[in-house]
């Protein structure tokens, strides 16, 4: 039995059970796949809003800005990569000129500070490399970028640090209510109870909602595609770079990432469900507005593409709140974006909710940081050959492309939340990221997940259920 248990283990889901983890209480997160961030936290463009774009008043303005302000506290306590490095909002014609003057008038009544409208001349200055045509730029120094799902995962470790449990594969088919508790059992047979539920489902928060008969909300899904460039072109562009927003979202920008890869896209197409393939007419989208939107974009330097879905409400704003239908649900929904800007305020805002109806006091002895992922590659060559003395497996190189160690890789397996499939030693380690794509690394990873998960080699998954990577034995 547990207090609370949080469905969705996105960077929202991670987030709340981080900040639930705070109070003495017992607290459990389910995720339907083989690992968290496997939906929108997995891919998405990483970037921290500063919070000049959502309309004033709404949930999205507040907790942008609010968000803003923790993000960077946040991932030092977490050891999550995190920069400043700014957002530039590029008019090409005059009538976005005066989209830009707007946009600066809702950043000032949102309580956006640092914000400055360059022109022609100042813009070139910042971005060397700004599309030909270019006339302007909101500057929001405030703005940065961050690692999507580091921050998840690191979120969600560091709630397991301080006691609260994840489930994974657990997709969740159906919720019964007592008189005051739920039993929510998975497809897979697996039930867990609760006393409070947390609904941050990302695409499937209508889903779990209409299970207790709440119909208060619909959702949707836009599939982005996106490409991403060889780490050789770092220093392209400084600042994250927009087109000016539409009615379906921010449009193709080109930015810098944390791990110093140029990232493309996304394109914003309408579907119905969850599917995240490429197509060649995305790509080509996105290639045609980058090139706008930077001169000297280099096409040859593409090392993967990717797609990511975006779960967005017909209300147009963040739903946080209880449940009309049951008091002991609490609904985090349509949290697009600015939906990884505002995760920490999230977290705290609804932890707070739930501690207050439950009566939780703070722990005395939370432990609020957690060892970096990357700390060994931020070390210096003196401190390296150290800890190699101590820890051999660091000196064994695996993943050429990235760095990446095989002690890296055993370390990713064995900490909590343990990576149980290719894909999710890849987030923790970026093994498989570079300019190779695995094509050298992968096979002692599937090596490393079948010793640590005691596996035969064959049953290893790229990426959970039937995406087995080796069909069987010749020998």
């Amino acid at each position: 039995m547990y207090d609370v248990a949080v469905i969705g283990g996105g960077v929202v889901g991670g987030m709340i059970l981080r900040e639930l983890s705070r109070y003495d209480g017992r607290f459990c997160l389910l995720e339907a796949r083989a690992d968290v961030a496997m939906g929108a936290s997995r891919a998405n463009s990483g970037i921290a809003h500063a919070g000049f774009d959502a309309k004033e008043g709404s949930l999205k303005a507040k907790f942008n800005l609010e968000g803003s302000l923790l993000m960077e506290d946040t991932c030092r306590e977490l050891g999550v990569k995190y920069e400043r490095n700014g957002s530039l909002v590029v008019a090409f014609s005059e009538e976005e000129i005066e989209t830009l003057h707007m946009l600066y008038e809702r950043g000032i009544k949102n309580g956006v500070s640092d914000m400055e409208i360059l022109d022609r001349e100042a813009l070139r200055r910042e971005e060397p490399n700004i599309g030909e045509a270019a006339l302007s730029a909101l500057l929001a120094k405030s703005g940065g970028i961050v690692c999507p799902y580091e921050l998840t995962i690191a979120s969600i470790g560091n709630a397991m640090d301080n006691g609260a449990q994840l489930y994974y594969n657990f997709r969740v088919e159906k919720i019964e209510k007592d008189k005051d508790f739920f039993t929510i059992c998975a497809a897979n047979g697996k039930t867990v109870q609760a006393r409070y539920i947390v609904n941050a489902a990302g695409l499937g928060c209508e889903e779990i909602a209409g299970m207790l008969g709440d119909h208060s909300f619909h959702m949707g899904a836009r599939r982005g595609e996106y490409i991403v460039l060889d780490k050789e072109y770092d220093g392209l562009v400084k600042h994250t770079l927009f087109f000016c927003p539409s009615k379906l979202g921010k449009g193709i920008l080109v930015s810098p990432t944390v791990d110093r890869n140029i990232l493309l896209g996304p394109t914003a197409e309408e579907q119905s469900g969850d599917e995240v393939l490429t197509t060649a007419a995305g790509l080509a989208s996105v290639l045609a507005s980058a090139d706008k939107l930077c001169r000297n974009l280099p096409r040859g330097a593409a090392i993967t593409s990717f797609a990511g879905v975006r779960a967005y409400c017909d209300r147009h704003d963040f739903v946080l709140e209880w449940s009309g239908a049951d008091d002991h649900l609490y609904n985090v929904a349509g949290i697009e974006s600015p939906g990884l800007t505002s995760a920490p305020a999230i977290g705290r805002h609804v932890a707070g909710e739930l501690a207050a109806v439950l009566s939780l006091a703070k722990k005395a002895d939370f432990t609020a940081t957690r060892r970096p992922a990357h700390f060994f590659s931020e070390m210096s060559q003196e401190e390296k050959c150290a800890y190699i003395k101590e820890h051999p497996d660091y000196g064994r190189i695996v993943c050429r492309c990235e760095g990446v160690s095989l002690g890296q890789i055993r370390d990713a397996v064995r900490t909590a939340p343990r990576a149980e499939t290719v894909d999710a030693v890849k987030r923790r380690t970026r093994a498989g990221m570079g300019r190779c794509q695995g094509g050298f690394c992968q096979p002692v990873v599937v090596r490393v997940l079948s010793e640590e998960l005691g596996i035969p080699y064959e049953k290893v998954t790229k990426s959970g259920d039937d995406s087995h990577i080796n069909v069987e034995r010749i020998k």
